[in-house]
């Protein structure tokens, strides 16, 4: 191979690198100086061009002779630099036996440099700790005790105004692990519902195709349970079409009862809700009227049954039933009312109405209001999460109840946090919250869901379509457990008596400091071609989000011109309050002198998640793809207490 063959094999291989660089590995290889690479000359340029002197050092470190690491010398790794503990000498066996490349190396149990790096290029050498990949939390808490993957206006694919309305929003969220969508639903031609971001210009699709692709995708990704988040601005005859729809085509997966036809205690478990999907909305009653209806219709019914079977001076007494109750019946039949919201934009209060049950022409055409009723076929559906207004934290404890929800803008809940954010842990400990981005956010931005985290918010919605440093963060938290959309909440967020406050975090939480070294990087894409030089400088920033003391970032220098193989080797040290709360995100950049230093790749990892010693960082793109086999190779190391501490 000539010179400018190998140039176009590395090409092919994705590799970048400086031309001097490569024209230098080339000529040393080339023994016979012949002026092209032949057999054994091309493995030599291979080597040479895929050696890495880091990894080479941390292994004679360890390596007696330099050649191998035998299974002690392999276990005092895996137990001094990855903390690997008691499972050390298991897991070098296993370990071994996965990535050792020879045959006679497994059966001597030892290691050599190719299978040491295979190691650590691997899932067990990554950045994340792969225990936490597949569904490793409780799943049988209640709903409320959990982060829940959400997603704002679902139906949109592009901005607020002008955007597209698609069921391929639906299809991307649920692939990606959302568990609850949103729906905005108004009254549209031929009695027909559509969706679409009301009093815009943004497109309009059927309600019904909205449902049969929750239907057809609800549990692809996830057998968690999936919350319809339905903003209804529809006619009474419409929400019974809306009703309708949601019965039919969902079917068996319409949670439309409670799970065992009783009053439940608190919010069911993801596990108990397995391929259920579930409608949140405003409803007309509470559930215990909803169950208590039930009930006298099942004991109505089986009297009928038997007033059947009867004769007919019995089938006369149960037709007459009606006119004899007792006199409690005949009081709470009189005394009965119905609560019936009628519908406004999100950001107005709830209006009630109250009317005897038997009038219902008063129901439906109330005197001096405009706006529909809902529809009782809608509100039987709504089960667990019915949509109420929120007031104040005091009134909430006072009048709702376990199985009833609140939104708030994200003004509001950062406002909240702030003036009584140990206020906020404790609502959301017994009800579940949701946040939705400010309507000014008309180009589909985003805000940071950390702070909302914090306070143990669960359903922080956001819009998926739109990637960034907001939607990383979203994507690192849920990567773990499965991917299955819910994230158990640290324990001193599901505590209804929580001393937490986020803004203002003390003991008996444990601090932390977290020493990461920046050892090199491998591999690295150039996003902007247009830049002057075709090799990117690269710096590494590491960034940490969590509760505020917390939040912090640092980076490296950078490196001139060396996308191939650059070293740092700097070491950026963080104090951490709340380590339970926090995620680290890794983000390499293309110096840029004349402007802001282009994006090339990230990472971020919740704390819980992050394994220490030595450790590589597979980067994703802008939309969270893999950029393999681009990487950076770290250190990592946590100490208990503060740096400076006594302690």
């Amino acid at each position: 191979m000539s010179f400018h063959e190998v140039q176009r094999l590395l090409h092919l291989m994705n590799v970048e690198m400086d031309q001097e660089y490569a024209f230098q590995l080339f000529q040393t290889a080339d023994t016979s100086e012949s002026g092209t690479l032949e057999g054994e000359e091309f493995v030599q340029f291979y080597k040479a061009l895929t050696k890495r002197t880091e990894v080479h050092e941390v292994f004679e470190n360890f390596s007696a002779d330099g050649q191998k690491l035998t299974l002690l010398e392999f276990v005092d790794f895996l137990r001094e630099e990855q903390k690997e503990g008691e499972r050390a000498s298991d897991l070098a066996l296993e370990l071994i036996d996965r990535y050792e490349p020879s045959d006679s190396g497994k059966l001597r149990h030892v290691l050599s440099m190719d299978g040491f790096l295979s190691y650590l290029c691997s899932k067990d050498g990554d950045i994340f700790n792969p225990t936490c990949l597949p569904i490793y939390q409780d799943m049988t808490q209640p709903l409320n005790h959990y982060y829940i993957n959400s997603s704002h206006n679902t139906y949109l694919v592009g901005d607020q105004l002008c955007g597209q309305s698609s069921v391929e929003g639906y299809i991307r969220a649920l692939k990606r692990g959302c568990r609850c969508v949103e729906v905005d639903i108004w009254d549209g031609p031929s009695g027909e519902p559509i969706v679409y971001h009301g009093h815009t210009l943004t497109s309009r699709i059927p309600f019904k195709d909205v449902v049969a692709t929750v239907a057809q995708y609800a549990f692809q990704t996830s057998d968690y349970p999936v919350i319809l988040s339905l903003e209804n601005h529809c006619s009474w005859e419409q929400q019974q079409v809306i009703a309708n729809h949601l019965t039919e085509i969902l079917g068996e997966q319409l949670l439309s009862t409670t799970l065992d036809g009783l009053l439940p205690t608190q919010l069911p478990s993801p596990e108990e809700l397995r391929r259920k999907i579930l409608v949140k909305g405003k409803k007309l009653r509470t559930l215990e009227e909803d169950l208590e209806e039930e009930e006298e219709e099942e004991e109505l019914e089986s009297e009928l049954e038997g007033g059947q079977e009867a004769d007919s001076e019995l089938e006369a007494q149960l037709e007459s039933e009606p006119q004899e109750l007792s006199p409690r019946s005949k009081d709470k039949k009189k005394e009965k009312v119905v609560m019936r919201p009628l519908f406004c934009p999100p950001i107005c209060c709830e209006v009630m109405i109250q009317a005897p049950i038997s009038k219902p022409e008063s129901l439906l055409f109330p005197k001096q209001r405009s706006k529909p009723i809902l529809c009782p076929s809608l509100s039987a559906l709504v089960v667990y999460l019915k949509s109420v207004s929120f007031h104040s934290f005091a009134h909430s404890k006072e009048h709702y109840r376990f199985y009833e929800t609140s939104s708030f803008s994200e003004s509001k809940a950062r406002s909240l946090i702030k003036e009584a954010g140990n206020e906020f842990v404790q609502h959301n400990a017994w009800q579940l919250s949701r946040v939705y981005p400010s309507g000014l956010r008309t180009d589909s931005s985003n805000y940071n869901p950390q702070e909302l985290w914090n306070a143990g918010c669960q359903m922080v919605a956001m819009n998926v379509q739109t990637a960034g440093l907001e939607m990383d963060i979203y994507d690192g938290l849920f990567r773990q457990n499965g991917g299955c959309g819910y994230v158990l909440k640290p324990d001193f967020l599901r505590d209804a008596q929580s001393s937490f406050h986020p803004e203002r975090p003390i003991s008996p939480f444990k601090a932390q400091t977290l020493l990461i070294q920046v050892i090199s990087g491998q591999q690295l894409p150039k996003e902007d071609t247009s830049k002057e030089r075709s090799i990117v400088d690269p710096l590494v920033r590491v960034e940490i989000f969590g509760v505020r003391p917390d939040t912090a970032r640092q980076e490296t220098s950078y490196v001139e011109n060396n996308g191939f193989n650059p070293y740092w080797g700097q070491t950026l040290s963080f104090r951490v309050l709340v380590p339970e709360l926090a995620l680290l995100r890794f983000v390499v950049k293309d110096y840029n002198w004349k402007s802001r230093n282009d994006f090339i790749g990230q990472y971020t990892v919740p704390w819980t998640c992050m394994q220490q010693g030595y450790r590589h960082i597979h980067l994703l793109s802008k939309d969270g793809i893999s950029l393999h086999p681009a990487s950076i190779f770290v250190n990592i190391s946590i100490r208990e207490g503060l740096e400076g501490d006594e302690s």
